[in-house]
């Protein structure tokens, strides 16, 4: 997906930040809305379908991270959280929340350019396929073509993180896949803060595979490898 196809939801009570940020990112192509708090972003959404939205964590009533639990009881669309808090606790519970990712204020627009590219590049696209691949852990089947998880009948919402996780995976069946590997894979920078964000990631996936999520049995951990994905 180009910024010519994508359609973004901006929220952010600073007027001023949601003008430049809506200009800045119309001019890399994309169509841009915006919105001055958690209620007129609901309202939006209401009446309109987006590719990805980008929230302010600190706005007054409800705040991002609590929008974002909400939305993701609702829809799959990637979000990224902007906050002017740079502790890592405050990154995590924006991810725990169902976040694709996060940006500490004051940041460079042209990073948020890309790290929107990255994550709508992680977003499946429907695309002429050639026979199912699937892969069945317990209840739960996963199509590798098509970027889907089922179950039955149900299809399970993933976040792009979470399609951009069972992609590296899958490739890699059986395969222990070390932590810095899948931060990398995501695109994001190292260090022991993102390391603790693929946990946070791996905890929110496990959630929607096992049954019991706390003794994975298809999303191992290996001791001092990784994580690995075991199908039936």
């Amino acid at each position: 997906m180009s910024g010519q196809e994508a359609h973004l939801l901006i929220v952010d009570d600073d007027k001023r930040i949601r003008g430049l940020l809506q200009k800045f990112l119309m001019r890399h192509g994309f169509w841009v809305s915006a919105a001055r708090d958690a209620a007129h972003a609901r309202r939006l959404l209401d009446g309109l379908e987006f590719d990805m939205i980008v929230l302010d964590v600190m706005m007054p009533g409800e705040d991002g991270v609590s929008l974002t639990r909400a939305l993701r009881e609702e829809i799959a669309t990637p979000i990224m959280l902007l906050t002017a808090k740079g502790e890592t606790d405050e990154r995590i519970a924006g991810l725990e929340a169902g976040a694709d990712d996060y940006l500490a204020k004051p940041f460079e627009p042209k990073e948020l350019l890309l790290r929107i590219n990255a994550i709508l590049r992680r977003v499946p696209t429907d695309m002429d396929k050639t026979g199912p691949k699937v892969l069945h852990l317990g209840p739960v089947r996963y199509d590798m073509d098509r970027g889907e998880m089922w179950r039955g009948e149900e299809l399970i919402r993933l976040t792009a993180t979470e399609t951009q996780l069972m992609r590296i995976f899958s490739g890699k069946v059986g395969e222990p896949i070390a932590r810095i590997t899948l931060v990398e894979e995501l695109g994001r920078d190292g260090g022991q803060a993102q390391e603790r964000a693929v946990d946070v990631q791996i905890t929110r996936l496990r959630r929607k595979i096992e049954s019991d999520p706390k003794q994975p049995r298809y999303l191992q951990t290996v001791r001092g490898e990784g994580y690995m994905l075991a199908p039936d």
